[in-house]
């Protein structure tokens, strides 16, 4: 049976885990029933052994500049040693080399450090780990960085934004290849909560929501996000929480630079642009589910926080990025 040749591309700094959600996805595809499989294979600079940030060391299945098997896809892994690696004229050379041959060109977090060295994001739109995204578009003028995106798909090649936002990529490349029911089964295999579109912000509050130290606004934050449709008024908010509204204004502003009502409203318009590229419910089902109400509450939001409204959203939104 012929396999779909996954060459994921290591080098010394790599994050351990840019390697491991792709090929542990791929895995389980492939138990699962993939048809044709998956062979992911690890290629380093001279076929030799890495070092990753986290210390432990991975064993390279091949050389890069050896390989000339035939591909599927090509995918740069990311980590702190992405600049190190990008200014290896070897390894961006075979990079360039591999890429001619593949169906599929990726990179997860700053492997797009690598594939912009290369020459293959020019003109193209691309995302990285946001905390890299300003050095990628200043040293790389000529590529679109949009920081916002989990994952970036530009017909045959795609970006990821950072570390785990490699399982999104790869169950996109899971489904695109073998249908939604097996990619849903890999994430059920990986415990993945849910398979968040591209157009998802990777700081959205739905995953940034727990990191104050502070027990009353994790707590408050929590409940609101939990129960967008309920009572979320600041005076609602402070009793359930058993401070009075000013000093629960002020644990918020504090903490968390808006005041309750203002991070409710941003909780409801995330939640609303999640149902808008992951869901065809109506734009009225979606004002409702997300506790705005009525669709003119919805857009009101919605041109405040993105300048469109919500089915332009929907449109220019889900389309891009499932390629």
């Amino acid at each position: 049976m012929p396999e779909k040749v996954i060459l994921v591309v290591g080098y010394d700094g790599a994050e351990l885990l840019d390697i491991a959600c792709v090929t542990s996805s791929l895995d389980i595809a492939n138990r699962i029933g993939a048809n044709p499989p998956y062979r992911s294979v690890l290629a380093t600079p001279g076929g030799h052994t890495i070092t990753c940030d986290s210390g432990l060391r991975l064993h390279a299945q091949a050389a890069l500049e050896r390989f000339t098997a035939p591909l599927d896809t090509l995918l740069v892994s990311g980590g702190l040693g992405h600049a190190r690696a990008a200014a290896g004229p070897l390894l961006i050379a075979h990079v360039r080399r591999l890429a001619a041959l593949a169906r599929r060109v990726a990179s997860v977090c700053t492997g797009a450090t690598v594939l912009a060295e290369a020459g293959l994001l020019k003109n193209r739109r691309a995302t990285t780990h946001w905390m890299y995204a300003e050095q990628l578009a200043a040293s790389y003028p000529a590529v679109q960085v949009d920081p916002d995106p989990i994952y970036i798909r530009d017909g045959g090649l795609a970006t990821s934004g950072g570390v785990t936002s490699a399982l999104d990529l790869t169950l996109s490349f899971i489904e695109e290849d073998h249908g939604m029911a097996l990619a849903r089964g890999v994430a059920l295999g990986t415990v993945a909560y849910l398979q968040r579109p591209g157009a998802q912000a990777q700081q959205s509050m739905f995953l940034t929501r727990c990191s104050t130290d502070d027990l009353v606004v994790r707590r408050t934050s929590n409940h609101i996000v939990s129960h967008l449709g309920d009572d979320l008024s600041t005076a609602t908010l402070a009793r359930l929480a058993g401070v009075s509204e000013r000093h629960l204004s002020r644990l918020f502003l504090t903490y968390v630079h808006e005041t309750p009502a203002q991070y409710v409203r941003r909780a409801r318009t995330e939640a609303a642009a999640y149902l808008l590229t992951s869901t065809a419910l109506p734009v009225a089902a979606i004002a409702r589910r997300s506790g705005f109400g009525t669709t003119e509450s919805l857009r009101q939001a919605f041109l405040a926080h993105y300048s469109v409204p919500p089915s332009r959203y929907r449109l220019e939104r889900q389309p891009s990025e499932t390629g």
